[in-house]
């Protein structure tokens, strides 16, 4: 009977306790849930009242854009060279080697270019968003803005979050060209086919909201990874562990914010 008693008191306890870890864990998820929308909604605010620190942006253009520029080249390029020769070696099974060119043209403008941009400004421009912040707000430079009267989010976030959302999609843009050009590139000279009739096929295939689609989700995954890095960036804990732990949070959060954005867009554009 007492041995009973206390299975039943440590089943309850093992009930209780779990409920408990569940309550907590839920309490931590819904307040990072509310306080990343009111830094989101602060954000957004600061990009659209003046004043504007015209040079902050500049510097952020170029840093986000012109910088980011080989590291898109080079992605969509060798990515647009291997999808024409997977393409050939499914297709020439069943003699449809001729919808190479459709294949590669929807799918870098589409989904590839896209995606693969946004992954890589996370892990380059992200990151350094989120170590520049840190970084500030570990040598109380942030408090020191705050103490002169002048708006963080003004100042660091308004111009990030701009140069982002406008950037991505000029990055894209030039990455859909590359990586059509390298799969152009592989079935010319590699795969033995008509310049004029691949690029005829190409441009026949190719159509405004194809392309529109992908500029509309690097504008929103621009967005995400610039909001990303900047917020883990501002809460960075202090020292150089706080730092790094903030840099880590940016990247991986921004790339599986792009993953399931990436699908909800895809599902509204093309459902």
């Amino acid at each position: 009977m007492t041995h009973a008693l206390e299975q039943c008191g440590s089943g309850a306890n093992f009930i209780f306790d779990s409920c408990q870890a569940i309550g907590h864990t839920m309490l931590k998820l819904f307040t990072s849930v509310g306080r990343l929308s009111v830094f989101i909604f602060h954000a957004v605010v600061s990009c659209f009242l003046p004043p504007y620190f015209g040079r902050l942006m500049v510097r952020q253009f170029i840093d986000i854009g012109y910088y980011s520029l080989p590291v898109i080249g080079m992605t969509t390029l060798f990515t647009g060279m291997v999808l024409a020769l997977q393409s050939y070696t499914g297709f020439s099974r069943f003699n449809a080697e001729s919808a190479i060119a459709s294949v590669v043209v929807l799918s870098m403008t589409r989904e590839l270019a896209p995606v693969l941009a946004g992954l890589m400004v996370a892990g380059r421009v992200g990151a350094a968003i989120a170590a520049e912040i840190g970084t500030m707000r570990v040598t109380e430079q942030i408090d020191a803005l705050t103490t002169l009267s002048v708006s963080p989010f003004k100042y660091l976030i308004a111009p990030r979050v701009i140069a982002g959302t406008l950037m991505l999609p000029l990055l894209v843009l030039i990455g859909d060209a590359i990586g059509i050009f390298g799969g152009y590139v592989i079935a010319i000279h590699d795969l033995g086919f008509s310049a004029g009739s691949y690029l005829t096929q190409t441009w026949d295939m190719l159509e405004t909201e194809d392309v529109m689609s992908g500029v509309y989700k690097a504008a929103a995954f621009g967005f995400i990874v610039s909001i990303m890095g900047c917020y883990h960036g501002f809460n960075s804990g202090r020292g150089a562990q706080g730092v790094g732990a903030a840099t880590t949070y940016a990247v991986v959060s921004s790339s599986i914010l792009i993953l399931i954005s990436n699908y909800l867009m895809t599902q509204i554009f093309f459902s």
